[in-house]
């Protein structure tokens, strides 16, 4: 597929999401208005500007990340929008400056190339542990943090000018810059890690010089978001550092060791924390506790019920019953307006990007950018996985966004900042 393909399909996106912005008036008995041409001129400028950014800076990236990321940001803008159009309006400008972001990223990188990131591998980690640490701040500061559910992961910045308060989640962005860190050390030992080890009785472990560094980033990185009682978040990071070290060594004894961790930590987190109980009591009998704990899971699983095959329609359903629906749960709020049908096709766009990703990272002959990239699929294949399961009842509620779809400034810049190294790495690999 060639550059101008790929600017067709970011345009047919901007339609998409101003049909359906127009789809929502109708419903609601508007006509045509400045929301349709608003929603148009901000997917134009967020994908449009990352397409011309490729096409100056990384002509050769490939073409087929920026449609499908256009398609799932379109139909979680119309949602958002038929739920609450003030936000809505702000999730347009955060989709302008996450464009932006993109684009920025792509110029920085345009002459030194993705292999300048590696060097700071250690001030990427240092800095997604200050974003980590964020959310601890006091309530007494300008900037501070805030509990939302149960978990203290927001921070708040309160604009007196404008008379608002500012939200955003930095471990989104936290999580990207460990990424980085992770596959600019894995880079460096990978091979050793492989091959290197030491025999204790019929086990076979890694070498813990080796070993170390990763384990101390991930377990400071956990200590903070347990204390935050972010588990979902904590459950992401867990995923990215396994799948990582899977990816660079081929070593199953990681998935083994991940797993039964997992399986230790879950149950030591189902005994210390209530709203932990809660969420597993939800996901195992959510009729039980019906205008209780089980009530949003229960809302999700009767909207993706009514939605039948192909939907109540945009604007026809009542996805407004259900708690969270622009953030947590916007995958029901979709599946009743839009049915199975519309369900399918965005599970299909999600492993479709996954597909794309990890092809990236297997044509990827560097080290540095093949973990990059592995790294990056990983975080929006588990990301999507862990939300949609939960929402549908195949694992517990983990209270993480579903990336490009969700309403959230924080999530959206994550995810553009993971098109953007993605396709600067296809670029560099192609190239």
């Amino acid at each position: 597929m060639t550059r101008n393909t790929e600017a067709v399909l970011v345009l047919a996106g901007a339609v998409l999401a101003s049909v359906g912005a127009a789809m929502v008036g109708f419903a609601e008995g508007r006509w045509l208005d400045a929301t349709v041409a608003l929603t148009f001129v901000s997917f134009a400028l967020a994908f449009g500007g990352i397409h011309v950014a490729f096409r100056m800076w990384a002509p050769n990236a490939n073409p087929l990340l920026l449609p499908i990321a256009t398609f799932l940001a379109a139909i979680g803008s119309t949602e958002i929008l038929r739920l609450d159009p003030g936000l809505a309006a702000l999730q347009r400008w955060w989709l302008v400056l996450a464009g932006a972001a993109a684009a920025g990223t792509v110029w920085l990188l345009r002459s030194s190339g993705i292999a300048v990131l590696r060097r700071y591998r250690y001030l990427f980690l240092i800095a997604a542990t200050v974003l980590l640490l964020l959310p601890l701040l006091p309530s007494t500061w300008p900037i501070y943090g805030a509990v939302v559910n149960g978990s203290r992961l927001w921070v708040r910045i309160d604009l007196p000018f404008a008379a608002r308060v500012l939200s955003f989640q930095p471990g989104e962005i936290a999580k990207v810059l460990l990424t980085i860190f992770l596959a600019s050390y894995l880079a460096d030992r990978a091979e050793a890690m492989a091959t290197v080890s030491r025999k204790i009785g019929p086990f076979r472990l890694p070498e813990p010089r080796h070993l170390g560094p990763i384990v101390v980033a991930a377990g400071a990185a956990f200590v903070v978001l347990i204390y935050q009682r972010d588990l979902g978040a904590s459950l992401l990071l867990f995923g990215l550092f396994v799948g990582m070290l899977y990816a660079a060594t081929g070593r199953g004894f990681y998935l083994g060791t991940g797993l039964f961790l997992v399986t230790v930590a879950g149950a030591a987190a189902y005994s210390m924390f209530d709203h932990v109980r809660v969420r597993i009591s939800a996901w195992i009998h959510p009729f039980a506790d019906y205008t209780g704990a089980g009530y949003q899971t229960a809302q999700g699983l009767f909207a993706m019920g009514s939605g039948s095959l192909t939907g109540s329609g945009l604007g026809l359903g009542r996805p407004d019953l259900i708690p969270a629906a622009t953030t947590d749960f916007i995958f029901a709020a979709v599946a009743e307006e839009l049915g199975l049908a519309g369900s399918v096709g965005i599970i299909v766009a999600y492993a479709f990007l996954v597909t794309v990703g990890f092809g990236i990272a297997l044509r990827s002959r560097d080290r540095f950018r093949k973990y990059l990239a592995a790294g990056l699929t990983i975080l929006i294949g588990l990301q999507s996985f862990l939300i949609i399961a939960g929402i549908v009842r195949l694992f517990p509620i983990t209270g993480i966004t579903l990336p490009f779809m969700s309403y959230g400034g924080s999530s959206l810049l994550a995810s553009g900042l993971i098109v953007a190294l993605l396709g600067r790495v296809s670029h560099e690999e192609r190239t």
